[in-house]
């Protein structure tokens, strides 16, 4: 069998491997469209920080990994895949067949369409090159822009900080973190930011940038105009599946795909940060463009073009972040669900914030700030569904209870009851 895996990111490497493992004799190719080994995105910031090198950002490591693995990779575009999916051309304009196909191509950095936004100085953070080019523009003392205030940017700010650079946030949403944290959560953010040194502008909107000497002039919708040596961009992503036009690939958001995460054409398949599948809780399909998804969508697809049967049980919101100290988690339905309840326990003076959303006498979704031992706990009830029982109104009471909770109902233990 011939397998083609489109993107060489964590869901596209681990297929690979999944398949060498499972079909020894089958052709493995990955065909990717940057220049570096296959590198993860989640590891730019602690570049950025001089935490590791660029080789600290590789997936695997050894010159000969893929080699020795009998792995082939291809360094081009795809422009086009065939209706039937037996082939893609490339952007050289070379055809490759195959006999199963992966599209793993994850998503590129996204702009707001701000006059200006394609000046000298006005960076992404979403590839190596783009790390280069941050590294190059800012060192202690640098008056940056942070455009963006989701998970994405979170992570950037982090080793922005790190640099010794000057820094301010600039979110359009009422809160940091909106996709994340609900508002209490992602004020507490933006305080514990405001105490650490950074200036943090929420609902603020960038109108436009302006070249001004070697600096950059930004403007807003609701404050003054400020002077920043460099501006960076984390507003967003959007899933790359504009190669897909004529290709009869079912797309929605992304890739649309079902269980064994094959798409609506036999044969095919999509997986990680392209790939809106099947959600754990509901069952809707959705993007999680989280590396874990990306990693299990990986491995499962694999299975599935090789053969064995295998199926996802779902993606889950999940994300945790360090932002300068202060670790936030957010997992599930947050937001809380209809007809469900919920309970908040805040001590604003410590930075620390709990809550847990219920549909009947299950969690379903849960945030926490500044708290960090139960956060496997939570994740473990909500993506097995425990029924709680009686410790549901316990919780409701108490939510810091959650250890209890998840002890008696999944090991049996009874804390007196």
């Amino acid at each position: 069998m011939d397998y083609v895996i489109v993107g060489t990111g964590p869901a596209g490497v681990i297929a690979a491997e999944t398949l060498r493992r499972v079909d020894p004799s089958g052709a493995v190719t990955l065909v990717g469209n940057e220049p570096e080994p296959p590198y993860s995105r989640m590891a730019i910031p602690y570049l950025l920080a001089e935490d590791v090198g660029e080789e600290g950002t590789h997936l695997r490591h050894g010159a000969d990994h893929y080699a020795d693995r009998n792995i082939t990779i291809r360094r081009d575009e795809v422009s086009s895949v065939a209706t039937d999916g037996r082939s893609i051309t490339l952007a050289s304009g070379e055809v490759l067949g195959c006999g199963r196909l992966l599209l793993a191509t994850g998503s590129t950095a996204s702009r707001p369409p701000v006059p200006g936004m394609d000046l000298p100085g006005v960076e992404n953070c979403w590839t190596l090159e783009d790390a280069r080019k941050i590294a190059g523009a800012t060192q202690k003392g640098s008056r940056v822009i942070l455009m963006g205030a989701g998970f994405i940017g979170c992570i950037v700010l982090e080793a922005l900080v790190a640099r010794g650079v000057e820094l301010t946030i600039v979110e359009m949403e009422d809160r940091m973190l909106p996709r994340m944290m609900d508002h209490t959560g992602g004020e507490m953010i933006k305080r514990w930011c405001e105490s650490k040194g950074v200036k943090v502008m929420t609902s603020t909107q960038v109108t436009a940038l302006e070249q001004e000497g070697a600096a950059l002039k930004v403007s807003f919708n609701n404050t003054d105009a400020m002077v920043a040596d460099a501006v960076v961009c984390a507003t967003g992503v959007k899933p790359n599946i504009g190669f897909l036009d004529g290709s009869g690939i079912a797309c929605d958001m992304g890739i649309l795909v079902d269980h064994t995460l094959q798409t609506n054409v036999a044969g095919v398949y999509a997986a990680g940060d392209v790939a809106q599948g099947p959600e754990l809780l509901t069952g809707a399909r959705e993007i999680h463009a989280i590396q874990p998804t990306a990693s299990e969508h990986g491995r499962i697809a694999a299975m599935n073009m090789a053969g064995q049967a295998t199926q996802y049980g779902g993606s889950l919101s999940m994300n945790v972040l360090n932002t300068l100290g202060l670790v936030s988690s957010s997992f599930g339905q947050w937001m809380g669900v209809d007809g469900g309840e919920e309970v908040q326990v805040t001590d604003n003076d410590r930075f620390k914030y709990l809550r847990l959303c219920f549909k009947d006498d299950v969690i379903v979704g849960a945030l926490g700030l500044g708290l960090t031992q139960h956060v496997g706990v939570i994740r473990g009830l909500i993506q097995t569904r425990t029924k709680l029982g009686p410790w549901k109104d316990r919780l409701m009471k108490d939510p810091h209870r959650v250890m209890e909770a998840y002890l008696v109902r999944t090991q049996g233990s009874s804390f007196g009851y």
